[in-house]
This record gives C-alpha cells, structure tokens and sequence, in this order.
C-alpha cells in the first residue's frame, strides 16, 4: 500500500465496513441537521424537521421555467458533445454507448458550475451541514427511455467512508430534475429514515472497484435480507417531480431507482456537497482512494455561494 494512503491513527473509524465475516447494522453517530433552525434558514421548520425524520426533502418551483429550460437545454448539449467519449469521467449504459453518466459536471459547462454554486442548492446544504460546502463529487445522470438500467439500493455514505475516506456522515447530495422525474421511468426511491442506521456491508473491495460498480455495484451494497428488513421498518417512498424540482438526501439515505422500459428518458443534474471540516483521509476499507473525478481529495475549496437567477 503507497505510504500517502496508510491509515490515519488521528482519524478512528467510526463507521467500520466490508469486513468478510458478517454485515451488521449500527446506529448512526452524527447528527442530521448541523444545527438548530432559525428565521433566515433557506428552508422553512417544517421542511428541516421533514429532512431530518426521513433523510430527505423534495423541493418544488425553486428555478423559474425559463432557467429550467436553459439547464435542460444544456444537458442536451453536454451528452451529444460526449457521445461516444472514451473519457475515464464519462460512462456508457452496459452493452451500449448511450451516455448513462458524466462525472465533474461543473468542469464541462460553465452554467452547471453556476447552479453547483446557486443559492437554492448550495446555500440549503450549507445550512443543513451547518459549515461551508465543497463539492466532493458531481455528475450529469441519463437513464434513456426503452433501455435505462436501474441503480441498485445502497447508502452513499458507505462508498464515500470505504473508498473515498470521507470521515462522518456531513455530506448530503441535491438532485435537480432536467426531466419529469415518475415512477415508471426510474425515479428516485428512498428508504425514510434509513439515514439513522449504518449498514456495515459484508465483503472486502477488490482493486479497482470503481471500474465495475460504476455500470453495476454489488461490493457495498446491503443484503437483500437487509433492504427487506429495512423497507419492512422505514417503507419506500418514491421522489417524483416535474423538471426543475430539486430533491435533497442525506448521505446515508438508503436508495436507488428502477430501469425505465417507458420511451421517456430520465435526468438531472447531481451535486454532492461536503462540509468542508469532513475532508475525505485515507480510504477506511480500499488499497487506495477512487479517481478525482469520482471524489474530490485533498484541501476542501469553500465554495462561493451565488444568490440570484442562474443567467
């Protein structure tokens, strides 16, 4: 193992996984909302207390019809310009060359580096995570209509701890949706109240585990007797919404989404922010940390929240 990825004795893991003996099911140790809700929050009482009982938030007519547009617009422009791309940071649907992801999106288009930094997104999870923000991954997601693949269940949390060595759950993602978001053509499904339980997945990551799991993961993700138990407590919940609306989960919200078999394709743009004091350290249960473009490393860049229409 290189030097520069050997544990940190300072930095205890307080969130162990991927041992080979048995998978196991531990209560959350971090808070949910940083802190305490106050007049000039972005969201309403109502709306914190919701993202702190259930791990997630739906949030609608946030972005006027015409910066919807514009964003939709060029989401269009960014695939079509990547089609066919070999790139490391752009990843095709199994068996195909349809785009199904494009990682560092604020890095492709300079209006999806505005809205990462916009307000209504960034300035929600800075309030949430109760520091400043970086973004520890973006991506644009496309799930085509007649051949999308689903996105098996699984905590977020869980890879970002095991590979990306990110410490404690202070991170959350924001997903707005470039497409009416239903659920028959693969919209989100998250577990409510998942997010206060930690499961310690069985099975140790091979070399290279990003390689794979981006098309399909299985290292990492909870057994099928633990998604049971689990929808047996918490149930399913589908977040669905036309274009424009914004859905806000906490890193260890266990979710995932089916295949779209509907002619309608399925998008959004996808932002992780993570508080800058939660910097990622040497990959708690991986030989060595993920690429870059998968998970931001070294010292957290504070980002410059932007208030005001997008363009």
């Amino acid at each position: 193992m290189p030097l520069e990825y050997a544990p940190d004795p300072a930095c205890a893991d307080a969130y162990p996984t991927r041992a080979p003996e048995r998978e196991r099911w531990m209560e959350r140790e971090d808070p949910v909302l940083w802190q305490d809700w106050e007049a000039d929050a972005p969201i309403t009482r109502e709306e914190a207390a919701f993202f702190e009982r259930n791990g997630y938030l739906v949030l609608k007519d946030l972005f006027t019809p015409a910066e919807v547009q514009a964003l939709v617009a060029r989401a269009g422009d960014i695939r079509s310009r990547l089609a066919g791309s070999d790139a490391d940071h752009v990843v095709t649907e199994p068996g195909g060359d349809a785009v199904r992801t494009v990682f560092q999106l604020e890095a492709e288009d300079a209006l999806m580096d505005r809205l990462s930094r916009d307000a209504r997104l960034a300035g929600i999870a800075r309030f949430i995570l109760g520091d400043e923000v970086a973004i520890h991954q973006s991506r644009l997601n496309y799930k085509p209509g007649f051949t999308g693949k689903e996105f098996y269940w699984h905590s977020d949390f869980e890879t970002w701890h095991a590979e990306d060595g990110m410490p404690r759950m202070r991170a959350l993602s924001a997903s707005l949706l470039l497409t009416d978001n239903v659920a028959h053509n693969g919209a989100l499904m998250l577990m409510p109240g998942s997010h206060k339980t930690y499961v310690s997945c069985r099975g140790e990551t091979p070399e290279d585990n990003h390689k794979s799991s981006l098309a399909r993961q299985e290292v990492g993700t909870p057994s099928q007797e633990s998604l049971a138990d689990m929808a047996r407590l918490c149930g399913i919940d589908d977040a669905e919404g036309p274009a424009g609306t914004l859905i806000l989960f906490d890193c260890n919200t266990l979710h995932g989404s089916n295949g779209n078999i509907t002619p309608s394709p399925r998008s959004n743009a996808f932002f992780v922010y993570n508080a800058v004091s939660n910097a990622p350290v040497a990959p708690f249960a991986a030989p060595a940390p993920r690429p870059d473009y998968l998970a931001r490393r070294g010292t957290p860049e504070a980002l410059e929240v932007r208030e005001g229409a997008l363009a």
